[in-house]
C-alpha cells in the first residue's frame, strides 16, 4: 500500500489535472479509490497469488492523452470527466471479454519490439507530461512550450522536484525497509515545508503548487460530481461512443500486457504458474468497479508486487489487505493529501517514466540482425509521442508483421538439395541396376524443405526449382520440416506438377505433416484445394525412402530391368549357388523351407529365433533397426536375389533387426543346424557357399563405407 498509494495519487492527479480547474484535487481521490477497488476486486476474483494491482503508468499515459485531445476539441470539463469514466469502464469490459474468449494467452505473445517501443513511448510521454508540473507552470502547459517559457519557471517547484527525483533514484541504497516512493514523497513534502519558511505564500491553502483540498473546499462538490456523471450519460450518442472505442481498446490492451508481463516475472520468481485468462477476467472486473465508483484504471504492478513478495506474501489475500489499508490511509491522512506538492508527484512520475524506457534495447543497434527490431522500437516510441498511443499500437503491430514477413522471405525454404547421385534408396541392388541408376541419376532431384510455404516464399521455391524443371522428370519434395502452407504455395505446387506432367514426369511429396502448428493436416489441405486429384501425376509417400524407391523402380521399369523381378527364382538363380552340380543342388534343396509373406507382414523381430538365413525368391524385404519403443531406423531394403539374416546364421545368435515384407514376398529359409549337417558331407560345397557369402558381405560393407564418407564429407 505504501508503494501503490503515492504513485496512484500521482497518476490520478496527472489524469484529471488535464481537464483544468480543480479537477486535479479529484484526481488524488480517484487514485485512492482505484487502489482500493482494483486491489480488492482483482484479488477476490481469483487473481494471481501475491500480485498487487493498482493504478498504473499505462493508464495515466492513455487517459491523460485522451483528456488532452478532448480539451483541444473543447468538449467541456464535465463531459470530459464522464468520458474518462466510460473509457476506463469500456477498457474493463474489453479485458473481461479478452479473458472469456481466451485472448490471455495471445496477448503474452505480442512482439517484444512492439511492447518495448510502446512502453518506452509511454515512459517518454509520462516524462514529457510531467515536465511542466516539475517547472511549476500552470495547468495545460505543453512540454515544448514549457521549455521556452523559462521566465515563468517556479524555482521552488524545481527544487522540490529535483530533491524528490534524487531521493527516488537512490533511496533503495539507504532505506531497505521503506519503499523508495514513500521516502521520495516525504522528502519532497519536507523540502516544500522548508521552502515555505522562506516563502510564506507556499503555505496558502490550495495554492497552484499543491494538490489542494480533497474534501471539497477546493470548489468541487465530489458527491454531486460523482452522481452527476450518470445524468450526463443520458445525453451520450452512438457517435460519442465510437470516439471512445479505440482509446478504450488501447487502454485494455496496454493494461493486459502490463499485468501479464508482471505475472510472468512473478511466476519465474515464485516457481508458480498463473492463469492468463482468469487474471484478465479479474483485472477487467476490477477496472469496471473502479470506474463506476470514480477510481482510475489500473493493472498488476511490478513495484508493489515485488515489495509484497519480499514481505512474505503467499496468497491473493495480500491484495485485499492492500486495498483495505488504502481506504484506512485515506481516512487517517486525508487532511494531509491536499498539501502534497505537485512537483513531488511530478518527480516521482518522471522517474517511473524513465524506468519504463527499455534502455537495454540500445544493445540491439550493435548488430545488423537486430537493427530492424531496434528501428521498430524507435518508430513506435516516436509515434506514441508525436501522434498518439493508439496510432503507436497499430504502427508497431504493422511493422512487426512486415518484419516477420521480410525475415521469412529472406530465409531459404530449401533446407538441402540432392541430385540422383546423392539421393539413393537403401535397396541393395544388382550391379546392372546400380549402373543404370547412375546413368539416369540426372532424371530426378530431392529437395528437403523447411519453414513457411506461403505467399512470401512460394515464388522463391519456384525460382529455385526452375532449372530442374527444364530437364528433370521427377522432383521429390520432403515436407517434414514445413510448418505452414497457404493457398499461394499450393497453387505454385500445382504449377510445378503441371510442368512435370507435360514432360511425362511426376511431382512426389514425402512426409506431409499430419499436424501443423496450426493444427491442420497438410494432406487434407492439399486434397481440399485440389492439388491431390485422382490419377493426377503426383505421388504422396509417408517415408522419404519409399519416395526414392518408387522413382528408382520407375526408372528401372522404363528401361526393362524391373520385369525380371516378377519371375520366381529357383535355387540355382542365386549367386550363392551358381555353378553347383545338380546333385549338390538337389541335396541343398532338401535343406530349404519355402515361406511366403504378404506386404507389411513381419518376417522376424529383433531377438527372435537363431541361426536362419533367408533368400528372396521374389518381392522385397525392409530391414529395420529398433531405436525406441515407437521408432525404427530403416537400414536397407533387399530385393529379389538378395539374402538377409546372415549374422544370426553365422553367429548362431538371435536376430538384431526387424524384417518386414515391403511387398508380397516369397523366401527360401536355411537354418544353421541343417547347413551344419550338409557341410559334414559336402565340405567343398559348404566352403564355397561361405566364400560367396563373405564376398557379398564385403561388397555391402564397401558400399556402406562410401555412403558414410559422403554423409560426413570425409
Amino acid at each position: 500500500m505504501l508503494v501503490a498509494l503515492p504513485s496512484a495519487i500521482a497518476f490520478g492527479v496527472t489524469i484529471y489535472a488535464t481537464i483544468g480547474g480543480n479537477y486535479g484535487a479529484y484526481g488524488a481521490l480517484a487514485g485512492i479509490l482505484g487502489v482500493a477497488a482494483i486491489g480488492i476486486v482483482a484479488s477476490l476474483l481469483g487473481g494471481t497469488s501475491r500480485l498487487i494491482s493498482a493504478p498504473s503508468a499505462p493508464a495515466v499515459a492513455v487517459l491523460s492523452a485522451f483528456s488532452l485531445m478532448c480539451v483541444a476539441q473543447d468538449f467541456g470539463a464535465d463531459l470530459i470527466f464522464v468520458m474518462l469514466m466510460i473509457v476506463a469502464l469500456l477498457a474493463g469490459i474489453f479485458q473481461l471479454l479478452f479473458g472469456l474468449v481466451g485472448f490471455g494467452k495471445l496477448i503474452k505473445y505480442m512482439p517484444f519490439p512492439v511492447v518495448s517501443g510502446y512502453l518506452s513511448g509511454v515512459g517518454l510521454y509520462i516524462f514529457a507530461s510531467q515536465t511542466p508540473k516539475f517547472l511549476g507552470l500552470p495547468q495545460g502547459a505543453l512540454f515544448w512550450d514549457s521549455l521556452h517559457a523559462y521566465s515563468s519557471w517556479q524555482w521552488e517547484s524545481i527544487v522540490v522536484g529535483l530533491v524528490t527525483i534524487v531521493v527516488m533514484m537512490y533511496a533503495d541504497k539507504f532505506f531497505r525497509v521503506i519503499p523508495a516512493v514513500v521516502v521520495a514523497l516525504i522528502a519532497g513534502m519536507g523540502v516544500y515545508g522548508i521552502l515555505g519558511i522562506i516563502d510564506s505564500s507556499l503555505f496558502v491553502p490550495n495554492n497552484p503548487l499543491v494538490i489542494g483540498d480533497v474534501g471539497g473546499s477546493g470548489g468541487i462538490d465530489f458527491i454531486q460530481m460523482f452522481l452527476g456523471r450518470f445524468d450526463i450519460l443520458k445525453n451520450f450518442t452512438l457517435d460519442d461512443m465510437k470516439l471512445l472505442f479505440f482509446p478504450a481498446l488501447t487502454l485494455a490492451a496496454l493494461l493486459s500486457i502490463d499485468t501479464l508481463k508482471t505475472c510472468v516475472i512473478l511466476d519465474s520468481m515464485t516457481h508458480s504458474f498463473h492463469d492468463s485468462n482468469k487474471e484478465l477476467i479479474a483485472q477487467g472486473s476490477a477496472n469496471i468497479v473502479s470506474s463506476l465508483i470514480g477510481g482510475t484504471a489500473g493493472s498488476g504492478t511490478m513495484g508493489p508486487t515485488m515489495v509484497n513478495i519480499s514481505s512474505g506474501a503467499q496468497t491473493s489475500l495480500s491484495g485485499v489487505i492492500e486495498g483495505v489499508m488504502a481506504i484506512l490511509a485515506f481516512v487517517v491522512l486525508g487532511a494531509f493529501i491536499g498539501w502534497i506538492p505537485v512537483a513531488a508527484l511530478a518527480g516521482i512520475l518522471m522517474v517511473i517514466g524513465l524506468r519504463m524506457i527499455d534502455r537495454h534495447s540500445l544493445q540491439l543497434v550493435k548488430t545488423s540482425k537486430t537493427a530492424l527490431d531496434f528501428l521498430i522500437i524507435v518508430i513506435v516510441a516516436i509515434t506514441a509521442l508525436t501522434v498518439s498511443l493508439i496510432a503507436a499500437a497499430g504502427v508497431g503491430l504493422l511493422l512487426a508483421i512486415v518484419l516477420y514477413i521480410a525475415q521469412q522471405i529472406g530465409a531459404s525454404v530449401v533446407y538441402r538439395q540432392f541430385d540422383g547421385t546423392e539421393a539413393k534408396s537403401k535397396i541393395i541392388r544388382s550391379n546392372d541396376e546400380e549402373r543404370l541408376l547412375t546413368e539416369k541419376s540426372g532424371e530426378y532431384s530431392l529437395y528437403e524443405l523447411h519453414g513457411s510455404l506461403f505467399f512470401g516464399t512460394a515464388n522463391q521455391l519456384y525460382t529455385m526449382l526452375q532449372e530442374d524443371l527444364q530437364y528433370k522428370k521427377y522432383i521429390i519434395l520432403d515436407m517434414k520440416r514445413v510448418q505452414t502452407v497457404d493457398l499461394t504455395a499450393a497453387h505454385i505446387l500445382l504449377q510445378i506438377k503441371d510442368i512435370l506432367h507435360d514432360r511425362n514426369g511426376y511431382l512426389i511429396l514425402s512426409r506431409l505433416p499430419h499436424k501443423l502448428p496450426s493444427g491442420d493436416d497438410m494432406e487434407n489441405y492439399f486434397n481440399h484445394v485440389g492439388l491431390l486429384k485422382h490419377l493426377s501425376p503426383i505421388k504422396v509417400f509417408d517415408d522419404i525412402d519409399d519416395a526414392i524407391e518408387w522413382v528408382e523402380r520407375k526408372i528401372l521399369y522404363e528401361n526393362a530391368l524391373e520385369e525380371q523381378h516378377e519371375k520366381l527364382l529357383e535355387l540355382d538363380d542365386f549367386d550363392l549357388f551358381k555353378g553347383r552340380k545338380s546333385d549338390t543342388l538337389a541335396e541343398i534343396e532338401t535343406l530349404l523351407v519355402a515361406k511366403s509373406f504378404k506386404k507389411g507382414e513381419v518376417i522376424y523381430s529383433q531377438g527372435d529365433s537363431t541361426g536362419e538365413i533367408f533368400l528372396i525368391r521374389r518381392g522385397s524385404v525392409r530391414l529395420m533397426l529398433p531405436f525406441s519403443a515407437q521408432k525404427n531406423v530403416h537400414l536397407s531394403t533387399l530385393t529379389q536375389g538378395s539374402f538377409f539374416g546372415e549374422f544370426s546364421f553365422l553367429e548362431g545368435s538371435p536376430h538384431y533387426t526387424n524384417s518386414i515384407a515391403a511387398s508380397d514376398t516369397d523366401l527360401y529359409m536355411i537354418s544353421r543346424e541343417a547347413f551344419d549337417r550338409f557341410s559334414e558331407h559336402h565340405k567343398k560345397a559348404s566352403l564355397h557357399f561361405m566364400q560367396s557369402l563373405a564376398t557379398v558381405l564385403a561388397q555391402r560393407l564397401k558400399v556402406t563405407r562410401t555412403e558414410l564418407a559422403e554423409e560426413y564429407d570425409v
